[in-house]
């Protein structure tokens, strides 16, 4: 072999290893990995077992309102998904962020232009000729038909970091339209189950109007027979008139929650109305050994744990910018004076070469960036771990409060029972001249205070229950069922 055919077969191989290189490419800067969360070590406040877990927020959830089996609050929950305009936008926001990261995707591949011009241009003499000699200016065309390429290659793989950096905002913009769709149906819940605490408590205090009526009547003929003084009538219209503004203030506040209900499902106020119902709720029962593992679910917790993955990416990227950047350009086309000669082949033109980009000097700005990356990822941990903690957090509430709120409730019945009897018992003494009025008037108001506050701590019972399904993550079955076509591709990954 001769030393031309050597020399052309060892450039051969050294360009195979750098086209080799240059295509598998390296990447700088950290991995991501997922930093151990704070957690409790062995158990619950409330008793139950937990264990460390990994995300599953994209898992399909229940229909969680099911589990109180009452077909008005279905209704308003699908109403509330369905017309809700912020749930609409956050959907829209996930869109964007999709997009976004396909447009991230795009810069992997080479791209390539065709860009045809033509144009007519005069030139001067002083432009085309020498100095001194005759040559005149002249107008000439130029056509020029050409296919542009343009392709970075990925050496230290910042356009692969900026891709999943892209990609993993794209599912933390997913994460929190589950976050919000969740904080809605909660929210459409509790409205709901403090609308049905005020239903009871307008009807023990319209119980007790017509009660204090009947007082009424039987003190004004008490007095007209003069068994009963003028004061005790008095004391009887002050009870009824406070009992009939209790019930008007009542009207108010469950007026304005109805309004605000109607905001949530997405309806116009005026348009908007509930039916009143006297049903008493009873929370659904806790399974024994609730386990962590349901936090797993939680998307609050998801969006923070890939917008800290996204911001680890985002080191990497900040350390590439420390090395050369390389850009194939390449351009072949067709250029013609005439119009007619555009398509011949003897006018072609080409050019292919790389464009190599060294920083020398930046002024610090390069490494400026990465410490600016590298907060930010610390940044995003400390957030993770802080949403852990407040996921921990609300759920403990959410298990000690339905604790003790039943055992509260249970208390209050017992009060209501006795309450009840005395002022039984107050108005059978009145009846026949063994107690005064005064002492009706205590007893009546002493049990009416009892039921409702009975009713309220039952109304925050379920309130409660609603805001530790939302700390789980939408509850605790495993049974979960489909949500509808619009929702479930945003919880694909």
């Amino acid at each position: 072999m001769s030393e031309m055919c050597r020399g052309r077969a060892r450039c051969g191989r050294a360009s195979a290893f750098l086209f080799a290189l240059l295509l598998a490419g390296c990447k700088v800067g950290p991995d991501y990995r997922r930093p151990p969360p704070t957690a409790p070590t062995t158990a619950w406040k409330a008793g139950s077992p937990w264990k460390e877990g990994q995300p599953r927020d994209a898992e399909i959830k229940q229909n969680f309102w099911e589990v109180f089996d009452d077909a008005v609050l279905t209704e308003l929950e699908q109403e509330a998904t369905t017309n809700s305009p912020d749930l609409r936008a956050a959907f829209e926001r996930v869109e964007q962020s999709r997009a976004v990261a396909r447009i991230s995707r795009a810069d992997l591949f080479p791209g390539l232009s065709f860009d045809p011009n033509g144009n007519r241009t005069r030139y001067s003499a002083s432009r085309t000729a020498q100095p001194g000699s005759l040559v005149l200016g002249y107008t000439g065309n130029e056509f020029t038909l050409p296919l542009d390429l343009s392709y970075e290659i990925d050496l230290w793989g910042r356009v692969r970091r900026s891709f999943r950096a892209a990609r993993e905002q794209a599912q933390a913009s997913a994460a929190a339209y589950q976050s919000l769709l969740l904080s809605l149906q909660a929210d459409v819940a509790e409205a709901y189950f403090m609308i049905r605490s005020i239903d009871l408590d307008r009807h023990v205090v319209a119980e007790t109007i017509e009660l204090r009526k009947k007082n009424l009547s039987l003190v004004v003929s008490l007095h007209q027979g003069g068994a009963d003084s003028a004061v005790d009538v008095a004391q009887a219209e002050t009870e009824l008139s406070a009992a009939q503004a209790d019930l008007v203030g009542l009207e108010l506040r469950r007026a304005q929650l109805e309004n605000a209900l109607a905001v949530l499902c997405g309806q116009s106020s005026s348009g908007f109305s509930l039916a009143e119902t006297t049903r008493k709720y009873q929370p659904p029962p806790i399974p024994i050994g609730l386990p962590a593992d349901l936090l797993e679910r939680r998307p609050d917790v998801a969006e923070a744990e890939r917008s800290m993955a996204a911001a680890s990416e985002g080191i990497g990227i900040a350390k590439a910018a420390f090395f050369p950047s390389i850009q194939l350009t390449g351009a072949a086309g067709i250029e013609s004076v005439a119009l007619k000669d555009v398509f011949n082949w003897e006018n072609r033109i080409w050019s292919i070469g790389p464009n190599i980009s060294l920083p020398l000097f930046e002024g610090g700005r390069n490494r400026a960036g990465v410490q600016r990356a590298e907060a930010a990822y610390q940044e995003a941990v400390a957030l993770y771990r802080s949403q852990i903690l407040v996921a921990f957090h609300e759920v403990e509430d959410g298990l000690i409060g339905l604790r003790l709120l039943k055992e509260q409730f249970e208390a209050q019945m017992r009060a209501v029972d006795g309450a009840k009897k005395v002022a039984e018992l107050s108005r059978v003494r009145y009846k026949e001249g063994l107690a005064s009025y005064f002492e009706v008037v205590v007893a009546d108001r002493t049990a009416l205070e009892n039921e409702i506050l009975a009713y309220q701590l039952n109304g925050q019972r379920m309130v409660t229950t609603v805001q530790l399904i939302k700390a789980l993550g939408g509850g605790w079955r495993t049974d979960y069922k489909l949500m509808r076509d619009n929702i479930a591709p945003l919880q694909k990954r």
